[in-house]
Order: structure tokens, then C-alpha cells, then sequence
């Protein structure tokens, strides 16, 4: 299965450290060698970045582990393929247009039968059931709101959203749109939020340390979400299977359960 890698945070932070860590599990410490990919939101637009070469070798992934991109807001992934050729077209994060703002999903699992689900508008690219299911999350937004709803009709009708794709397999995914950082546990997800007073972490898949007490000010606060904890010596905490995690400026809004409505 692949893994995921989220941040939000208060302030623009550098998440060289977090990345360097998941790099290593794209086809060096783990077996996620068919292709990577990373956006990071500025302002209200974004940048992305995709690989199909495993990450731990790519030339991309090393100028990104040495380039301090500073966001409130990144979504990550490095692949293992088993819906989908390893092609640039079906790396993850994939980005949509949606009300004006730039929407990225990453997903880590299977959904059997998504592809036979419709859609509205949002066509996928590659052959992935991940960018199927993402089209059709953007699409069912769409059609519930033709305009931008508030964030708190957003974080009450997401869970349900991915309740219904859980239906259909492994569903753990990150979306945002820039703004808030969404991540649903269909299976295994874990968070760490980092605020003061601050200390020191060492990389579980690499020998880099890093003091966030020499990188941050009192006031700062951020929250990691990965597959598998990245770090060995600090506390992270298991999503619930069925969890959504709802993130906005690195605080915890909301964690939800999924309900399904007919």
C-alpha cells in the first residue's frame, strides 16, 4: 500500500525534515517505488511536484529535500502500484479546480468498483481508482453546493463523503483546499501536533535529528499526519479506523466519524 504524508500549520514551516523521512520509504527503507508526489498551497494557489521514479532515488526529491519551501498546508505520497501503471499520470496528489480554489487528494488503500460509480464534470487522467474516487468527491461537493459553502457545512458533509468510498475498501486519504487539511483513517493513519515548548526528533528511516526549538518561535503550531509515524522519539497518536481528522492552521477542528446518509 502507499503512504500519505499531511501538514497544517500556522504559520509557512519547512517540512524538508517530515519529507526526507517518507523519500526514503519510496523504494529504499520500504517498498513504495513506483512514483512520489508533493503540493505545497501558498497563498491561494499551489505547487506540485511528481515523480514516476521511486523517491528515495529521485533527482526531484533531492532538490526538494535541500529547497526550504515554506506552506501552511502540504499533501504527500509515495506509491506502491496496484490500480494503474507507473506512469506520471497516476502519481498522487491530484489537483482539481473547485470554486475558485486549487483542490489536491492523496489516497493510500483499494476500492473495488469505484470506477463504476458516475461522474459529473471531473474526469480522472490516469487509471487510478484514487483519482476515480477524487473526482468523485469533487463532484458530489458540486452538486450538494453550485457555490463555496462554509467551512462548517464542509467539515460536516466530507466524513460522510468518504464514509460512502470506505464502503467500497481501503480508504485513507488527505485532501485540502488549501485552506483546511482533511484526513480520513480507513485503516491506519497517525498525528502529531508540535507546539511549545518545542524539543528535539530523530528520523525513524534516516540518522537526521532535528531541534524545532532552533526552528520555530513560541507561537507556532504544527501538525504532521502520516501513514506510520516518522519520528521514534516523540508520542503520535492512531487515528481511528473511520476517524476524519479535520485541520485548520495546525489545530485539531474537529474529529468525526463518518455517517452515511441514503
Amino acid at each position: 500500500m502507499c503512504e500519505l504524508l499531511g501538514m497544517s500549520a500556522n504559520v509557512p514551516t519547512d517540512i524538508r525534515f517530515s519529507f526526507a523521512g517518507l523519500a526514503r520509504r519510496g523504494g529504499e527503507t520500504g517498498p513504495h517505488g513506483d512514483g512520489w508526489g508533493i503540493t505545497f498551497y501558498e497563498d491561494r494557489g499551489c505547487r506540485s511536484f511528481h515523480d514516476p521514479e521511486p523517491s528515495a532515488k529521485s533527482d526531484i526529491a533531492r532538490l526538494l529535500r535541500a529547497y526550504p519551501i515554506r506552506s501552511r498546508v502540504v499533501v504527500a505520497h509515495v506509491r506502491r502500484a496496484n490500480r494503474g501503471r507507473v506512469a506520471l499520470e497516476n502519481t498522487h496528489p491530484f489537483t482539481r479546480e473547485l470554486w475558485g480554489r486549487p483542490w489536491s487528494f492523496a489516497h493510500n488503500g483499494q476500492l473495488k468498483g469505484i470506477k463504476r460509480l458516475p461522474l459529473g464534470r471531473f474526469r480522472p487522467i490516469g487509471a487510478t481508482d484514487s483519482e476515480h474516487a477524487f473526482c468523485r468527491i469533487l463532484g458530489d461537493l458540486e452538486t450538494r453546493f453550485p457555490c463555496l459553502p462554509s467551512p462548517a457545512r464542509l467539515d460536516a458533509a466530507l466524513p460522510e463523503l468518504f464514509a460512502r468510498l470506505a464502503e467500497l475498501g481501503v480508504f485513507n486519504c488527505l485532501l485540502s483546499d488549501g485552506r483546511t487539511l482533511y484526513a480520513h483513517c480507513g485503516k491506519r493513519l497517525a498525528v502529531i501536533t508540535r507546539r511549545a515548548p518545542f524539543g528535539k526528533a530523530t528520523l525513524i528511516d534516516d540518522d537526521l535529528q532535528v531541534d524545532f526549538a532552533a526552528e520555530t518561535t513560541p507561537n507556532d503550531v504544527v501538525t504532521v499526519v502520516a501513514t506510520r509515524p516518522l519520528t521514534r522519539d516523540e508520542e503520535w497518536r492512531d487515528l481511528v479506523p473511520g476517524e476524519t481528522l479535520i485541520l485548520r492552521d495546525g489545530e485539531t477542528v474537529s474529529r468525526r466519524a463518518g455517517r452515511v446518509v441514503p
